[in-house]
């Protein structure tokens, strides 16, 4: 592993990085935190506004672009705040069920699918950790999210079912 590339890289390669990894770290603290307390409320935000900076600063981001300087992790984008802002509302609105649904689909498919195309061979979050093995790097990068995500799909359907 070298931190080289992401060193060097520039800012706006930098931000995305820096706030995808704290909405990471946060994000299972808020998801599963037992009581809905002031602690839930607060680093909702900051896990909010962690992965707002993710999604708004990847647009500084220009690679394999398709139409323009955009490609398609700017889909994702866009999908990502439209989801922030829907989780929001329906929090506000005291729809519980609905807020979580937003706020566990982002955690998932936004920094699972995001964190995926990263890994890419030849892209820099593989260079960082698998420069040696880029396919292997993303080969194990893809089964561990696609593990996580088959199993919260395998739990989210027994929930609905209950």
């Amino acid at each position: 592993m070298t931190l080289a590339p992401l060193l060097s890289a520039p800012f706006f390669v930098q931000l995305p990085v820096c706030a995808a990894l704290c909405a990471i770290v946060i994000g299972p603290m808020v998801l599963w935190r037992k009581s809905r307390d002031r602690w839930h409320k607060r680093l909702g935000y900051t896990w909010v506004i962690a992965m707002a900076v993710t999604a708004i600063s990847s647009f500084g981001i220009s690679v394999g672009p398709i139409i323009g300087p955009f490609g398609p992790i700017h889909i994702l984008s866009v999908s990502t705040i439209w989801g922030l802002w829907q989780g929001i509302a329906a929090a506000r609105q005291r729809n519980i069920a609905k807020h979580q649904g937003y706020m566990r689909n982002l955690y998932f498919w936004a920094l699972g699918v995001a964190g995926l195309f990263t890994f890419l061979p030849g892209r820099r979050m593989n260079t960082v950790f698998f420069a040696d093995a880029p396919m292997v790097g993303f080969t194990v990068v893809a089964v561990l999210i696609g593990s996580v995500l088959l199993r919260y799909a395998y739990v989210n359907r027994r929930a609905t079912r209950a």
